[in-house]
């Protein structure tokens, strides 16, 4: 009987070890059936990708040519491809579809996006992103009240008289006491000197920075002084602007995003950066509430703390400041020099220009700045330059909602519009057949000198938004030519305007600087400090 209910009983024993493998496998054929799906989901995503031609994706030739970088090999800088490709479009716009940007070089454009549809072209919270780490709340990053808060104030005080005599007073100063000694120091009128060589680029940015510092902050640096080494913020400002505008040519905003969250590569290094700039900020307004704040001076900080309590703030307004006073005032004074050492002529009618309205005895070390408004040609020569060679290549915005350029160009919601400053000055169907030659005469008429309407020259941006700070940056420029060019003869070494090299900013900075050689020209000696 025990053989025979132990033969019954063997079925049910396979039966409960098949069972217990069955079980065991479960948890596995789950697992190849999900990784299954999950695969087929891909598959399917994918496919649906191809056909739906996402954003970073586009085969046409200008955007292949911008992701494999192909314009390269005809061309120095992306601004000099960018301005090719509009002076071939009949309507002088351009989409890039990887970038999503629409560029654009026609002045009907330009005036559509700053005046007759300003309100459908925000800075944007796009740019905003890309610029945030850096410039913060300041008056280049924001939209809306904040915008319009910082432009009001702003407004009234550079133009006020007192202020207007404080620049004046600074500028002077700095020409006087460091910028022509400097200049003096390195001419030579000996042969066996003619090796001396001077990165005109970085004495430029130097006396922008002592100029700025004082005039906004009421503290000077002391920067001009070449034994002094380059603050080590300047580096970080330097670095922080070109890592900024790198994140705006990346295709895909995720990409640089990915880089921030995880502090790696050009984001670690910006995060740097900033750091730096932040401490030099907040070194700043410390020094300005030390000194007593809103009641303590003539310079815009002490002014913009009677309206403004929160240091944050004020260190997001000092930046906007740095970036506005030093960067595009000597990427002004920089191409200026580097065209005149390729026109002397120009430089021989200013001289005569300064001459004529001031009379031979005129003191350069010590500029009469009511005097620099009657000088049409040196008003003209610097417009000539900003033409060619504007501070500010190109400016972006953000259509808040759909829209049709006057050229019949669609723009859809959230597409970054671009118009280009650069490219604008080499059009031939703005300036005609000789827009690429450098002639002060043409802003000439009658020896007056005449504006054009500021869509065609947008070099001070235009509209509600043109520049508040244009007539403080024309006297301080107008002023540093006057004097330098009286002074000194300047001949740059191994460069040429005709074919520039720049390097990646925010504002337009010549790769490798300005090496030049100065000398001193016969009845100018050293001025007494």
């Amino acid at each position: 009987m025990g053989a025979e209910a132990a033969a019954a009983a063997a079925p049910l024993l396979h039966l409960h070890e098949a069972a217990a493998v069955a079980s065991s496998l479960q948890p596995h054929v789950a697992l190849a059936f999900f990784a299954l799906a999950a695969c087929t989901v891909a598959l399917a995503l994918l496919l649906a990708a191809a056909r739906m031609r996402p954003p970073w994706w586009c085969d046409c030739a200008v955007c292949e040519a911008y992701l494999t970088a192909s314009w390269s090999g005809e061309f120095d800088n992306l601004c000099d491809w960018y301005a090719h490709l509009l002076r071939r479009s009949p309507a002088q716009t351009v989409h890039v579809h990887v970038l999503r940007n629409v560029l654009t070089a026609n002045p009907a454009a330009v005036d559509h996006m700053l005046r007759a549809r300003f309100d459908n072209y925000p800075k944007g919270a796009p740019f905003s992103a890309i610029l945030a780490d850096f410039l913060g709340r300041g008056i280049f990053n924001v939209d809306g009240d904040a915008w319009l808060f910082q432009r009001k104030l702003a407004a009234a005080e550079l133009a006020s008289p007192a202020l207007r005599a404080f620049a004046a007073n600074v500028v002077s100063s700095e020409l006087r006491t460091r910028l022509l000694p400097l200049l003096h120091s390195a001419s030579s009128q000996s042969h066996e000197d003619n090796n001396k060589v001077l990165d005109l680029q970085d004495v430029f940015r130097r006396f922008a920075f002592d100029c700025i510092c004082k005039i906004s902050f009421g503290l000077d640096p002391g920067c001009l002084e070449l034994s002094m080494p380059v603050l080590a913020f300047v580096d970080a400002f330097d670095t922080a602007s070109m890592l900024s505008a790198r994140r705006a040519t990346v295709p895909m905003q995720i990409i640089w995003r990915l880089k921030r969250l995880f502090n790696v590569g050009d984001e670690r290094r910006l995060r740097d950066a900033v750091r730096l700039v932040d401490a030099f900020a907040t070194e700043v307004i410390r020094q300005r509430h030390k000194l007593g704040g809103a009641a303590s001076g003539s310079d815009l900080l002490s002014r913009f703390m009677g309206s403004i309590s929160d240091d944050k703030y004020l260190r997001d307004i000092v930046v906007s400041f740095m970036l506005a006073g030093r960067d595009t005032v000597a990427s002004a004074l920089t191409a200026f020099f580097l065209l005149l050492s390729d026109h002397p002529e120009t430089a021989a009618a200013i001289r005569d220009e300064v001459s004529r309205v001031a009379g031979d005895d005129y003191d350069d070390d010590r500029p009469s700045f009511g005097r620099l408004k009657d000088m049409h040609y040196v008003h003209a020569a610097l417009y000539e330059s900003m033409r060619l060679f504007p501070p500010v290549q190109f400016d972006s915005k953000f259509a808040a909602g759909d829209d049709t350029l006057p050229d019949g160009t669609a723009v859809a919601k959230g597409t970054r519009v671009t118009y280009h400053a650069y490219a604008m000055g080499r059009m031939e169907s703005v300036w005609g057949r000789d827009c690429g030659e450098f002639r002060p005469e043409r802003w000439l008429r009658d020896g007056q000198f005449v504006p054009v309407s500021p869509y065609r020259y947008p070099v001070f941006q235009a509209g509600v938004r043109v520049c508040v700070g244009k007539d403080l940056a024309l006297m301080e420029m107008k002023a540093v030519i006057v004097a330098v060019v009286r002074g000194f003869d300047i001949e740059a070494i191994a460069r040429s305007s005709r074919r520039p090299k720049f390097a990646p900013g925010l504002t337009a900075t010549f790769a490798g600087g300005l090496p030049v050689r100065v000398r001193r020209r016969a009845k100018h000696s050293p001025p007494i400090v």
